[in-house]
């Protein structure tokens, strides 16, 4: 089957310029940084942003939508049905709450938990059976002030300790994910221990 060497990997956030670097958009930042290694640049199409890459005979279309966070599971079913990809070649990449900073955590399926747009892609495709990667970004707020924290940037020292080796990290896992596939890129790359744990997460899956 031709297709399973296509890969879509979809970063979640808002398209908006300014959501550009904050916390709920590090899908599009950890995308951005993939198409910067495939050397490729996006055009816009329906409901995202579209790249196309190669990489060790793979065709990776990179994806960032367009339709607002809360609507995300539109710009994913019809971009999956349009390459004709399954479920399981696809990878979802989105910020979490419930990981320290930095932490990185790669399932192969799961609730969307808090998640407005995990859940609508789960909504919209009638499952929950598909590939994510969940990049932490803490849990610093107050009661009341979620959508503040998460529309919030990173502090320029949290970005370059922090955030930005994750970043490329989460890149290594992408492309391992495509090749290697997603146990052995589970087994390799999900934070454990060696990272440092700047805060204690709220639970772990």
């Amino acid at each position: 089957m031709e297709n399973c060497r296509k890969f879509i990997i979809f970063g979640l956030g808002n398209a908006e310029n300014q959501y550009a670097g904050t916390r709920h958009n590090i899908g599009f930042e950890v995308v951005n940084a993939l198409a910067q290694k495939l050397s490729v640049t996006f055009r816009t199409d329906r409901h995202a942003y579209i790249a196309e890459g190669k990489y060790k005979g793979r065709t990776l279309v990179l994806a960032m939508p367009t339709t607002y966070m809360n609507l995300s599971g539109k710009a994913v079913r019809y971009w999956m049905e349009h390459e004709n990809v399954p479920a399981e070649n696809i990878l979802v990449i989105c910020d979490d709450i419930d990981l320290a900073p930095g932490w990185l955590r790669m399932r192969a399926k799961g609730s969307g938990g808090t998640h407005n747009g995990l859940n609508h892609i789960i909504e919209t495709l009638g499952n929950s059976d598909f590939p994510r990667l969940r990049f932490g970004v803490g849990h610093d707020f107050a009661q009341g002030y979620q959508i503040e924290y998460v529309l919030g940037k990173f502090s320029s020292d949290e970005m370059k300790t922090t955030i930005q080796p994750a970043i490329d990290k989460a890149v290594e896992m992408v492309l391992s994910f495509t090749t290697a596939g997603i146990q052995q890129t589970m087994n390799q790359f999900n934070t454990k221990k060696e990272v440092k744990k700047p805060e204690t997460p709220a639970h772990e899956e």
